[in-house]
């Protein structure tokens, strides 16, 4: 008979300008391996860190075995038995597997921490994971697979009844997701119920008893895992109206007889052999999910961070681009997703930030100083191209709002001469209203003849403004799309899972 041991009822979350999560109800059964589903943006992550004390619902009650158990800290979760699993482990690099494990829950005696008790309690929970790692051995040199492991004898460490695991093999070898999964299924044996979050289709199929929807915060329903099917799920993931999103106003621009840029079997850390092409006048969209590493070709591509293997070539010639000056120097930008930390420089005023990337161009004549003059004409012409609303020269664009803050990192790259302008999540944190002005200063860049490589989580932007779609899965291209017609959520979603391969 099923017990109930989680209930979230009526969860409200709301951000500033964001409702996350909208009146979300639903129950997870001791002992059972319950999986949460859903697009980028869903909402599966706030709501697990709501159960796991993060921060607060704005509103509902989330009930333990009946009784309300809104925690205010994680510490306070964990003392409880709830546990979550991170994605990326966080460890002490400078304390050994023990110390890491009971870290913040040590054992102490007569006021001394008592590591006798801390390394039997930690060897005997290492051991019955089947792990290799004792308490004494040093965290630095661990491999993903041994930190994922160690995080779940953390759990069972404060025996944890109710373990969440978010996104746990993202970056796991297939015997490492085999030996996790052998642990989640003994876990399981024991009694303990799993909270799983995955893209991947074929994993939840092999690992979840019951599948819970979630699409844009709203709860959709929960599935039994052998009654339902891959591309039922994907129906249930999508199920929205993206007729009135995003939007080309005007016919497409690309010339497809003029390669501007072109990536040859590219090679990086977490990502292999990326071979496109993109031309002028066109906007080529990147879709994927969580782990497709999109955002670090584009970072390599533009040498923020590095290229170990293959080719670019930008105008037909062979380029080599080692930091972003070199890219800047061959008319390539990026517009990075974290927009607070890359896109602009927090204590310079609008003026100073929209002409960033150009003020070698600034400078007086025989001089290292700059022209200020020539600076704020700049800041001017630059602020009506991209419509920003507060044209002030000396306001500190850290207080300008999301949307606004965004033109202001356009209007640094127009000022350049670039050719090549890498869009990552350009409307990320954006009300409606910024992102239709964005998307109109998208369409206006490609028709003036430049290049517009655009990634983005949000699959009606990437449907309503790109002209080909690549789509990636865990560092790989999985699929190139050019026809309008298979420019449809749930086809994209199908190649960012390979459902059917």
């Amino acid at each position: 008979m099923e017990q109930e041991v989680i209930r979230f009822e009526h969860i409200q979350k709301e951000f500033p300008g964001v409702v996350a999560l909208r009146d979300v109800s639903f129950s997870v059964n001791k002992g059972e391996v319950h999986a949460l589903l859903g697009e980028n943006g869903a909402g599966k992550s706030t709501l697990l860190n709501i159960l796991h004390g993060v921060y607060p619902a704005t509103s509902g009650t989330v009930y333990l075995n009946g009784q309300p158990a809104n925690f205010s800290t994680p510490y306070e979760a964990i003392a409880k038995g709830v546990v979550k699993v991170h994605q990326e482990v966080q460890i002490v690099d400078n304390l050994n597997v023990g110390q890491n494990i009971a870290l913040g829950f040590e054992v102490s005696k007569m006021g001394l921490l008592n590591y006798k008790e801390i390394f039997e309690k930690t060897d005997k929970t290492l051991e019955e994971l089947g792990c290799t790692m004792r308490s004494k051995d040093p965290v630095a040199g661990l491999g993903v697979g041994d930190l994922q492991m160690m995080a779940i004898a953390k759990s069972l460490y404060h025996n944890a009844s109710i373990i969440s695991l978010d996104e746990p093999t993202s970056a796991l070898s297939t015997p490492e997701i085999n030996k996790l999964f052998d642990i989640v299924r003994e876990l399981k044996a024991r009694g303990i119920t799993i909270i799983f979050i995955s893209h991947k289709l074929d994993e939840i199929f092999e690992i979840a008893d019951k599948i819970t929807v979630l699409r844009d915060g709203a709860y959709i329903c929960t599935k039994k895992t052998n009654e339902t099917t891959k591309e039922e799920l994907i129906r249930l993931m999508v199920g929205r109206d993206v007729s009135n999103y995003a939007v080309r106003h005007n016919p497409s621009q690309a010339d497809y007889s003029k390669p501007v840029f072109e990536a040859d079997k590219l090679c990086g850390k977490t990502f292999d052999k990326i071979s496109f092409t993109a031309y002028q006048g066109e906007i080529l969209g990147f879709a994927g999910l969580v782990g497709a590493r999109r955002t670090e070709v584009m970072r390599a591509i533009f040498g923020a961070d590095r290229l170990e293997r293959g080719a670019v070539k930008v105008g037909g010639s062979r380029i080599v681009i080692r930091q972003p000056e070199d890219a800047l120097k061959h008319g390539v930008g990026l517009i990075s997703e974290d927009r607070k930390r890359e896109g602009f420089v927090p204590s310079m005023s609008n003026q100073w930030n929209t002409n960033l990337a150009a003020l070698k161009m600034l400078r007086k004549k025989g001089s290292a100083l700059i022209n200020e003059k020539r600076l704020e004409a700049n800041f001017l012409e630059l602020g009506k191209m991209v419509h920003l609303n507060i044209m002030n020269p000396g306001h500190l664009t850290k207080d300008l709002s999301g949307g606004n803050q965004q033109k202001v990192i356009v209007a640094k790259w127009l000022a350049t001469s670039v050719n090549v302008l890498i869009f990552d999540e350009p409307t990320k944190g954006v009300d409606v209203g910024a992102k239709a002005e964005i998307y109109k200063l998208m369409e206006e860049f490609a028709a003036s003849g430049k290049t517009i490589i655009m990634v983005s989580s949000e699959l009606p932007e990437i449907i309503g403004m790109s002209d080909r779609i690549i789509v990636m899965k865990e560092g790989r291209i999985s699929a190139v799309l050019t026809d309008k017609k298979d420019f449809t959520e749930e086809i994209i979603l199908s190649h960012a899972m390979e459902v059917g391969k």
